[in-house]
């Protein structure tokens, strides 16, 4: 039964193993415009260890998750933009990509950062990624059998894509910075007609 409800869950815990992972995102979305298939992306990756790894099963599971992830957001002018941006824009989109295939994600920087952002609240703490899991784990018999040592490594991995993406300073920061949505960003979410997103990067208008 719990199989079941794991396969049903729309949240994984995938990113403890795949985090932010920006270099190797923009290494793959670099590949992706050459207009390769993505077997054969995987295959360069892993035969050049273009994420210097230290074995080959881990090169291409990491591949794969980062081409699962530019993938999800089906635009490819924005896997172009992860590939040739400034390193603050293609990480903005990294981060998009990354809520667009993990709802996990999608989730916390919608109902906690976009929310904080909506009230002009720019407190931040353990208390918030607390409340979110345990909001969670009642709302989802999947995530309630996650262990408590899953639920510590993905609170590490949300704090550290906030840092990542400077809307912390650090990791004990306890306050958020105001971000700025990148013009690039902002035109493919609202011509996808994705605004949901919009107030996870501080865009109300």
């Amino acid at each position: 039964m719990v199989m079941l409800l794991n396969r049903e869950s729309p949240y994984k815990a995938s990113i403890t193993r795949e985090q932010f992972l920006f270099y190797e995102m923009r290494t793959t979305a670099k590949l992706m415009q050459e207009g390769l298939p993505d077997e054969k992306i995987v295959g360069q990756i892993a035969a050049d260890n273009l994420f210097q790894y230290p074995t080959e099963k881990s090169v291409k599971r990491i591949a794969n998750a980062c081409i699962r992830r530019l993938r999800a957001m089906n635009d490819d002018n924005l896997i172009q933009a992860i590939a040739v941006q400034p390193t603050a824009v293609a990480k903005q989109i990294c981060l998009y990509a990354m809520m667009k295939h993990s709802r996990l994600v999608w989730d916390f920087m919608l109902t906690v950062i976009g929310e904080k952002y909506r009230l002009r609240d720019t407190s931040f703490g353990k208390i918030d990624l607390n409340i979110y899991f345990l909001r969670l784990q009642e709302q989802d018999d999947s995530v309630a059998t996650w262990s408590d040592t899953t639920i510590t490594k993905l609170k590490q991995v949300l704090t550290k894509i906030l840092v990542e993406n400077e809307y912390l300073d650090n990791f004990k920061s306890d306050h958020l910075n105001p971000i700025w949505l990148s013009p690039i960003l902002e035109n493919a979410i609202r011509s996808n007609h994705d605004n949901a997103a919009l107030p996870a990067f501080n865009c109300f208008s």
